[in-house]
């Protein structure tokens, strides 16, 4: 397609054109109605004059006869301008007056007429048009008092011609600036249009250029870039989750292979092949716990887990997590402890406990026992569940006085798979703190790590009207 072409298929051209022949249409009707109404004004002021005279006229006729009568349209007819006068008798024979010849029939029908004249004095054919109006005397004398309607016409014509040019120069002046906004516009539209094409073949890093005019082709690329840019993090965040699951899974299904392969090859008795056979289920069930977290974690940042929102008390939760977990503390050698207000909150009831389930494992699973006070006061707990109400915020916190996490590292730490050195001893997949994380989000709150001087403090931010009643 020429650039012509694309120019002229332009939505800014075709608008353009459309209030083009809008504004030229207004712009004839308001000079056909000015011309009009100047034509109308200019009959009325030549209608009330030939009245007025035409009256006195007849005065003059009743006063002094037709000698009195003939004597004034004399006068008259000897002023220089457009006046018409004409007299005759009753078989139509002029008597006075500046009229040579009329079309036929004129006089002989009193009233308004517009017919062609010639005057006396003009020696050329040329006929001129006026408005007369005829009235007849008694003795059947006939008067026709009228004007010349060149001037009426001229005025129309110079009209008429600044018409012509007023549309002629508004059609220039459209084309021009209608060629002008597409051209830009197109400039701008081609410009998005070679960066979207250079996304498409996978340069995600690109971005639409946006202008200063603030207009709304501006604030759509605002809105697409960040767009884009969410897309390129998740499918940076895409990438490195596969490359995750690759690396961390391959471990134990290469460990489930070689016991099963180990089994096969060494057990000798039943005993043994049932001990292999325990040790592969509980590496079956390491595996399905980490495909659940990341379903779950799915499920959480797609919002499907919305439909499934009602409101209930956080501190049943935080002591339905305790009493869950305290026996597993006290095999650790932990004490497990809980403080928890009445705190109402909106959201999936489901998804918020296992967060906070995933959090006490956590800390259970890092934490360390408090020394004893040293003059001998209570003890205070090794790991604490709390759960209160900040606001319009419910908080679900654990403590624990394990070694925590640098902040340098508290932002890495909530990612998929990410398992900081300290805790590549300890089993698990690294999903507990993402898990908790994509919960936070999906309810409109977040999930903030603190210094628990020493050990860490994770705390789950919670709306208590939840996402969906604050955003009626």
């Amino acid at each position: 397609m020429t650039a012509f072409g694309k120019l002229i298929r332009t939505t800014a051209f075709r608008l353009t054109l459309v209030y083009l022949f809008l504004f030229a249409l207004f712009a004839a009707s308001l000079l056909g109605y000015f011309a009009w109404n100047t034509r109308r004004m200019i009959t009325e002021q030549i209608t009330d004059t030939v009245n007025s005279e035409l009256s006195e006229l007849s005065e003059q006729y009743t006063k002094s006869g037709l000698r009195g009568l003939v004597a004034t349209v004399e006068g008259r007819a000897l002023r220089p301008g457009a006046n018409l006068y004409l007299v005759t008798t009753p078989q139509g024979q002029g008597v006075a007056g500046n009229v040579a010849s009329l079309e036929p029939g004129v006089m002989d029908h009193p009233g308004w007429a517009e017919t062609f004249y010639k005057r006396l004095e003009e020696t050329d054919t040329k006929s001129h048009y006026a408005l007369v109006k005829v009235s007849q005397l008694s003795g059947g004398f006939r008067i026709l008092v009228g004007r010349d309607l060149e001037e009426r016409r001229r005025l129309f014509a110079i009209v008429a011609k600044a018409a012509q040019w007023s549309v002629l120069i508004v059609v220039v002046l459209g084309l021009g600036g209608g060629v002008f906004v597409a051209r830009r516009v197109l400039r701008r539209i081609d410009a998005m249009t070679g960066t979207t094409q250079r996304i498409m073949a996978g340069d995600l890093s690109g971005r639409l250029p946006v202008g200063r005019s603030g207009d709304e082709i501006d604030r759509l690329a605002e809105n697409l870039n960040a767009m884009l840019e969410r897309i390129e993090a998740l499918m940076a965040g895409l990438k490195e989750v596969s490359d995750n699951i690759a690396h961390d899974l391959k471990t134990p299904l290469t460990r489930l292979r070689n016991r099963a392969e180990e089994a096969l090859a060494k057990a000798s008795n039943e005993g043994e092949y049932r001990a292999a056979l325990e040790r592969t289920i509980d590496e079956s069930d390491g595996l399905i716990r980490t495909f659940n977290a990341l379903l779950m974690i799915a499920r959480a940042e797609s919002g499907q887990a919305r439909d499934n929102m009602t409101d209930f008390d956080a501190a049943e939760v935080a002591h339905g997590i305790h009493e869950l977990y305290e026996p597993l503390a006290e095999d650790k050698g932990l004490t497990l402890d809980v403080a928890a207000d009445a705190a109402t909150v909106h959201g999936n009831r489901e998804l918020i406990s296992q967060a906070l389930a995933n959090l006490v494992e956590n800390a259970i699973k890092y934490g360390q026992p408090v020394a004893p006070h040293p003059d001998g006061g209570a003890k205070s707990p090794d790991i604490l569940i709390e759960a209160h109400r900040d606001g319009d915020n419910v908080l679900l916190s654990v403590m624990d006085h394990g070694p925590g996490i640098p902040e340098a590292d508290r932002q890495r730490a909530v990612e998929r798979f990410v398992r900081l050195e300290a805790s590549r001893t300890q089993p698990g997949s690294g999903l507990g703190l993402s898990l908790a994380s994509a919960v936070a989000t999906l309810h409109g709150g977040d999930l903030r790590l603190a210094d628990s001087q020493p050990g860490l403090r994770v705390t789950l931010v919670i709306p208590s009207r939840g996402v969906e009643q604050k955003a009626v």
